[in-house]
């Protein structure tokens, strides 16, 4: 590798994900919970359909799963040399959940691998990371990997988080590049806000009051809204100031899929064509940190990403955490 470590650029070489079985419908909700007014939730939230683990399925599980159908498409996997997993889910307190799969996918024992605890925004952090190890020269080419299964956390009749929150994983390589193509990185963070996405009781700190049930998660839908609302326009404005960049020179949009509701309220904030936005949350729901790479996965697959293309991905949520970067796709 080069010395000189400002010649070294990185970028996203492949994609690919999975989802579990099983769909849940609006059918299913309403049946478990007949005196919901689906339609009403249906114009907020915008989602049609969510893919749910099986009770012995996890984020692990989900995340080697996306890490096969992408070796199977591409020759990478004797050349992984670092695995960063990000999820809110993961098997254990400890062993770190990357080492396991490090195993469970047959890579090098020399392969670094550790986890990411970040949710909404994990992918953007996990970008940052992996352009760190390569152009510190400590890896050439990094499995990332974000899986999540918030359903496991979600009590059946709670109508603010059910109707949202979905599976699913993504795994992509990031390699070397020998033209910028990842970059630059706006981050923040507000933790002020942490009790308003949580699950209680779920670590170390256990609450002795009685009323929180242990291993649900609780939203406050109305603040975190108001975060994103708040965050999400700035975030983008100040990216387009570090990269010198204007509105109308990013060819796409992709912003974590919370919900239709937030989505759309971004775009009215930043007056954004509702052409450069690509959504999928209607048919995968939210899957947290899974969301903008299964969505970059599918804005490829149906054509609108096409090599060349300069797209801004916008992760924002639980911490409160937020993240952006620009990703110059394929070939200039």
């Amino acid at each position: 590798m080069k010395s000189d470590l400002t010649q070294l650029f990185v970028k996203i070489d492949c994609i690919d994900y999975h989802l579990p079985n099983n769909i849940e419908t609006a059918d299913t909700l309403l049946k478990e919970n007949p005196d919901w007014v689906l339609d009403d939730i249906k114009v907020k939230t915008g989602i049609n359909t969510r893919y749910i683990s099986d009770i012995n399925e996890t984020a692990l599980d989900l995340g080697v799963k996306a890490a096969e159908k992408l070796f199977l498409k591409n020759d990478f996997q004797s050349k992984v040399d670092a695995i960063i997993f990000v999820t809110q889910s993961p098997d254990y307190l400890l062993p770190t959940s990357a080492c396991i799969i490090q195993d469970k996918l047959k890579l090098s024992t020399n392969c670094i691998a550790f986890d990411v605890n970040q949710g909404c925004s994990g992918f953007i952090y996990g970008l940052a990371l992996s352009s760190s190890l390569i152009t510190a020269q400590l890896a050439k080419n990094v499995l990332l990997i974000c899986s999540d299964t918030y359903t496991k956390y979600i009590d059946k009749h709670d109508r603010t988080c059910r109707p949202i929150f979905s599976d699913g994983a993504a795994a992509c390589i990031i390699s070397l590049s020998s033209t910028p193509c990842i970059g630059p990185f706006e981050l923040g963070t507000d933790g002020g806000g942490a009790l308003n996405l949580i699950v209680k009781n779920s670590a170390a700190r256990i609450s002795s009051k009685q009323d929180y049930i242990k291993n649900k998660l609780f939203m406050d839908g109305s603040k975190v809204f108001m975060f994103s609302m708040n965050s999400v326009p700035d975030c983008v404005k100040n990216l387009l100031n570090k990269a010198k960049k204007k509105m109308n020179e990013i060819d796409l949009f992709i912003f974590h899929q919370a919900s239709k509701i937030v989505i759309d309220n971004i775009i009215r904030h930043l007056n954004l064509p509702k052409e450069k936005v690509f959504c999928n949350y209607s048919r995968v729901g939210n899957t947290v940190s899974a969301s903008i790479p299964i969505a970059l996965k599918d804005s490829i697959n149906e054509g609108i990403l096409k090599s060349g293309d300069l797209v801004m991905v916008i992760g924002f949520g639980v911490g409160y955490s937020w993240g952006a970067t620009l990703v110059q796709w394929g070939d200039k």
